[in-house]
């Protein structure tokens, strides 16, 4: 049960070991740990071995959850279904963004909903795991806040997301919270620097030397398929954000000035981040933003 280690997780452990679960949880962190902790605790909640060895993968309803090649999902339900089973296992079901989608749709927490509307098949737990929660927009939120106000019996809902700051208050209040710790973020510079990250950190370094033009047409990499450029665009404000950070400690240990502007382009930043993900923001219009906004910290 290797998603299920380290402190984060330790009220995953308490719950399955005392029965006393909730109907909600929130897992939010970087990385894959929080979604790997929901698979597993989904799969744990109907595994009928001891609850320390959960899940088992060697009971019946082990095997039945185990995944090999997940069924890549559509929040259009046309190239693909909106939802699908954990494994083959009929009581787990899973509801992420499909490869074309830029969002969780709400025809797949209605999905959800109708789904559970039915009794557990075995007779048990049941779990319904919203990964990529963050990409649910204002509408589908509101679906699935309507499930979390009245939950099924014996139903665990399960959202796993980056950051929770995108979720409605309401929707945070009704989840018993999981954080998963931050990991070092990989390096900007240097050998172990991935090759895209180090050129665009270089870049960045020579933004303040730049006019309105220079940048407008940096922004214009940000054009096209809505799916890659947002994905670029991410890649934009998480690596800005890194060269900020870096900014800021190099200021503050000189101390020759107040950080002020870094520390207001990196709200600017995050307010970017908001948007690409919660109002579907053109990833151009974004860039922009984040480019102007970077110019104005690093001008001399």
């Amino acid at each position: 049960m290797s998603a299920l280690q380290g402190e984060a997780a330790t009220l995953l452990h308490r719950a399955l070991a005392s029965g006393r679960l909730h109907s909600a949880y929130l897992l939010s962190g970087p990385g894959e740990a929080p979604r790997e902790a929901a698979r597993d605790f989904a799969r744990a909640l109907v595994c009928t071995a001891e609850p320390a060895a959960r899940p088992c993968d060697d009971c019946r309803e082990c095997r039945r959850s185990h995944e090999d090649e997940p069924v890549e999902l559509d929040g259009a339900g046309k190239r693909g279904p909106l939802l699908r089973h954990v494994g083959d296992h009929p009581d787990l079901l899973w509801v992420e963004r499909g490869p074309g989608d830029t969002r969780v749709r709400i025809a797949q927490v209605r999905a959800v909903q109708n789904a559970l509307r039915l009794g557990a098949n075995e007779g048990g737990w049941r779990a319904a795991v919203i990964a990529d929660a963050e990409w649910l927009n204002q509408e589908a939120q509101n679906a699935l806040l309507r499930l979390l106000e009245e939950p099924p019996p014996q139903t665990c809902m399960l959202l796993v997301t980056a950051s929770a700051a995108g979720l409605l208050a309401t929707i945070r209040s009704r989840c018993q919270r999981v954080v998963f710790p931050p990991t070092a973020p990989p390096p900007l510079r240097g050998e172990g620097a991935a090759p895209e990250r180090r050129e665009l950190a270089a870049r960045f370094d020579q933004i303040g030397d730049a006019g309105l033009p220079d940048l407008l047409d940096w922004a214009e990499e940000f054009r096209g398929d809505r799916v890659s450029a947002a994905a670029r665009a991410h890649s934009l404000l998480e690596t800005g954000s890194q060269w900020l950070r870096e900014r800021v400690r190099e200021l503050v240990r000189r101390g020759d000035r107040d950080p002020h502007p870094e520390l207001d382009a990196f709200s600017a930043l995050a307010a970017c981040r908001k948007d690409l993900d919660q109002r579907n923001a053109n990833p151009q219009m974004v860039a922009e933003r984040a480019l102007l906004a970077l110019h104005r910290a690093a001008a001399p």
